[in-house]
């Protein structure tokens, strides 16, 4: 029995998987069972923001791996403390909560706004704005969070509580808000929702009413941040800072995290009993989450991360099948011309190419150290897709 067969014949169905088994992987290049090398671009959805086994990110880990796998959160961890300390001061919030995914960071800012309203005005006032076109987690509660009708289904009853309004439309905001409403949740770019960027005069409208009204912002920047988008956050391309970011993905470079950052504003409100997750903080995912962060915050990193996603924004718009070139930074979202972006994910896939879809887009979301002639390479390849 090969290898697919035995992972159909034991894993659920819950993925339409690629007939491609990963063996390894190094730098910016994995290679199959086979021996077969590929450029990536899509890293694990975002998630290997160094690449494969990047020198630095292996030896933190293994040097935790060889000390503490893992404690429970009754005790501190120097590796922990570490990775929140440089974690708040780069991005300049008080505190953070750490789970495992970003479906549990969104689930527990969902839990601290409606907390913080709450404590402060009482019952009644728990209602969530969340944007059409949104994607918040797979979880029964960041589903119900979802602005994608596609998402509500099979799985009834919802988690009430969750009013959607149209991207970039101010007035319908303004009609849904009132005193049953304790946070906005959005996304900068919405990623699942076809890697498109908010706009600015949106945001502020966001950011001003929610300001005037004590209703907390929260960030969803589970693909967003860290980098992605060429600033540490995505939120600093609209100079704005959420009451709550949320970030999971390239956090770790590859080892499940997730992070709820909270500002000054509602950094107490959860206390002993009300939140907990049994793996959140892990020293493993904390060692990683420090090689990432040092990574990323050093001189120039993003600079130059801002200079590849200009080459590859310039050298996609010269390609005839290309209409359209969407997104910010690493974060790429490209609009066909003839093709389906589907079909061409799977052309590119023989060709030795790893792309990914949102929605009718060809997505990419290539680790933030790819270098220029690995970007060539692959655009050529991806060129050579359309052109077939």
């Amino acid at each position: 029995m090969n290898t697919i067969e035995k992972f159909n014949n034991n894993v659920m169905h819950t993925y339409g998987r690629y007939p491609l088994v990963m063996e390894k992987g190094k730098d910016r290049k994995c290679v199959d069972e086979n021996g077969k090398k590929y450029i990536d671009f899509g890293s694990g959805i975002g998630t290997n923001s160094l690449g494969y086994c990047n020198d630095k990110w292996v030896d933190y880990v293994c040097n935790q791996v060889k000390s503490l796998q893992h404690t429970s959160n009754y005790y501190y961890t120097k590796v922990q403390a570490d990775f929140a300390e440089m974690l708040c001061s780069s991005t300049g919030y008080s505190k953070v909560f750490f789970g495992n995914s970003g479906a549990e960071a969104n689930e527990c800012a969902i839990k601290i706004a409606r907390k913080y309203s709450f404590d402060k005005y009482g019952k009644g006032r728990h209602n969530i704005i969340t944007l059409v076109n949104s994607f918040h987690g797979r979880t029964l509660c960041t589903l119900s969070a979802t602005g994608q009708d596609v998402f509500h289904n099979y799985f009834f009853p919802f988690v009430e509580g969750f009013i959607n309004v149209k991207a970039n439309d101010i007035d319908d905001l303004k009609s849904k808000i009132d005193n049953t409403v304790c946070a906005v949740m959005l996304e900068y770019v919405q990623g699942e929702g076809g890697v498109n960027a908010l706009e600015q005069d949106f945001v502020d409208a966001v950011f001003d009413i929610c300001g005037k009204n004590d209703i907390l912002v929260i960030a969803d920047e589970v693909q967003t941040g860290i980098g992605r988008t060429g600033k540490l956050l995505a939120g600093e391309h609209f100079g704005k800072k959420a009451d709550i970011t949320t970030l999971a993905k390239g956090l770790a470079g590859g080892v499940p995290v997730g992070a709820c950052l909270a500002g000054e504003k509602c950094s107490d409100v959860l206390v002993a009993g009300t939140h907990g997750s049994t793996f959140g903080g892990n020293p493993l995912a904390c060692a990683g989450g420090l090689a990432v962060l040092e990574t990323v915050t050093a001189d120039g990193f993003l600079d130059d991360v801002n200079k590849k996603a200009e080459l590859f924004r310039s050298e996609l718009l010269k390609m005839n099948g290309v209409e359209a070139v969407s997104g910010l930074g690493l974060m790429i979202g490209i609009t066909l011309k003839n093709k389906k972006a589907g079909d061409v994910v799977k052309s590119a896939l023989d060709r030795g190419l790893l792309l990914l879809t949102a929605k009718d887009k060809v997505r990419l979301l290539p680790p933030l150290t790819i270098q220029y002639d690995e970007i060539k390479e692959g655009l050529k390849i991806f060129n050579a897709v359309l052109e077939a």
